[in-house]
């Protein structure tokens, strides 16, 4: 029977990669599914074994530990030179996005507190 291990949804590629060479370093058999064209499936590493479960999401803990250690190295050294991207700047790359949201959130506020506008009047 096969066991989910690993969603890949909005996953980094490198990251993909080094969960891939780390169950291969280990001796743990897995395999992939994609979500497929109309994005309807899974996109996920899966185990074939069930008897590795324990060890693999040990091995997947200790992972992403080290891996969140090293992005949070990555972001001080960048905030210390004054290289990490502003609010400002991520506004700047993709404008039609963040008013897009405001506009979204504006609009779901509206609807919210419009029945308690009318129940004052």
């Amino acid at each position: 029977m096969t066991i989910l291990l690993f969603r890949l949804a909005n996953v980094p590629d490198e990251e993909v990669q080094e969960i891939r060479e780390l169950l291969q370093q280990n001796n743990i058999q897995f395999y992939e599914t994609d979500a497929g064209f109309f994005r309807v499936g899974l996109d996920a590493i899966w185990l074939r074994d069930k008897s590795q479960l324990e060890s693999a999401r040990e091995l997947m803990q200790a992972y992403q530990q080290q891996r969140r250690q090293r992005q949070q190295e990555i972001h001080a050294e960048l905030v210390a030179e004054g290289k990490a991207p502003t609010a400002w700047q991520l506004f700047r790359v993709q404008p039609l996005r963040y008013l897009g949201l405001l506009l979204i959130i504006a609009f779901v506020l509206a609807i919210s507190l419009l029945p308690f506008v009318f129940l004052m009047f």
